[in-house]
């Protein structure tokens, strides 16, 4: 399986990054190891979580992804061949949530007590967080990285001005700085991430790890009217893609799939691994069965001419 680094931090990730917001909320007990065992055993080696995952789910309070995952690194002893990612500064409660330096110090010990692991592969700024200078938030990450409890530092959600000056003050500061990026993005949500992020991504050397890589199931070719959305969960996030475009997009992927023999959402996955400032798109499972389908796209090599007929397909 192919790896690629993420940003300069050395540490080094398969083309496909498992979405952990499923833990704890549709996915529980054995069948998260289940899960994580199959992923690694498919040749991939990161798992993408966050400290608020899954609150919103009725009941949970968040952590809940961390501490499903925890239990697994705990039982499989694979601790050292996965690469651990989450997430702080979400609310998690009016006085937990933010970027401020002690909010971050306590909030790791929390989540690495959760995880059941002694150090955090890359720590993620969830959101950026106006009220607290991006000096502060650094050198409380600039700490965790000295004291080993962090191995690397990303930003997730940022705008490009925010990334822009935070890693200038990594420079100026001599602190730990941003290896990697998640925004959104995915080939009906193009335009923002191309436009506004991706020129200066390519200048940094970041990495990028796209969440909604399938556009909340869309891309899957599942939902293709508001019929198919009846009686779904994913339908306040998915009607905005029953447009025009939206369509001529599915007929491309429907085309490709049958080109390569498989399933429209491991094309959309290939076309994210295939473009040059995407790291690792995030995908989610509930079942082994739609893993392994997922799972083609890392090895589904897109020719060039392919990969035109779907940019063109989506173009804004």
């Amino acid at each position: 399986m192919e790896q690629r680094e993420l940003g300069t931090s050395g540490i080094k990730t398969a083309p496909l990054v498992f979405g952990g917001n499923v833990f704890g909320w549709t996915v529980k007990g054995n069948d998260t190891a289940l899960l994580l065992d199959a992923f690694l055993d498919a040749g991939f080696n990161t798992v993408d979580t966050a400290d608020v995952y899954s609150k919103w789910s009725p009941g949970n309070k968040g952590g809940e992804s961390e501490t499903e995952i925890g239990k697994w690194l705990k039982l499989s002893g694979k601790r050292d061949k996965v690469i651990i990612a989450t997430k702080v500064g979400a609310e998690l409660a009016p006085d937990k949530k933010g970027l401020k330096k002690d909010y971050i110090i306590k909030a790791v010990e929390d989540s690495l007590t959760r995880l059941q692991t002694n150090y955090i592969d890359l720590y993620q700024s969830h959101y950026d967080d106006a009220t607290t200078p991006v000096e502060e938030t650094l050198r409380a990450f600039d700490q965790l990285i000295k004291d080993g409890k962090v191995r690397a530092i990303g930003a997730s959600n940022f705008s490009v001005e925010r990334l822009h000056e935070s890693l200038k003050v990594s420079r100026e500061k001599g602190l730990a700085s941003y290896q990697s990026l998640q925004p959104e993005y995915n080939l009906f949500d193009r335009e923002k991430y191309e436009t506004t992020l991706e020129p200066f991504i390519k200048e940094q050397s970041i990495g990028v790890i796209s969440y909604f890589s399938l556009a909340s199931g869309f891309l899957s070719g599942k939902y293709r009217s508001a019929a198919d959305l009846e009686g779904s969960s994913r339908s306040s996030l998915v009607k905005k893609y029953l447009t025009e475009r939206g369509m001529r997009i599915l007929k491309a992927l429907d085309e490709v799939s049958a080109q390569y023999n498989t399933k429209p959402a491991a094309v959309a996955l290939a076309w994210l691994i295939a473009r040059p400032t995407i790291t690792a798109p995030i995908v989610s499972a509930t079942t082994v069965s739609q893993l392994k389908d997922l799972a083609q796209a890392a090895t589904l090599q897109l020719s060039t001419e392919t990969i035109d007929v779907l940019t063109s397909a989506s173009a804004y």
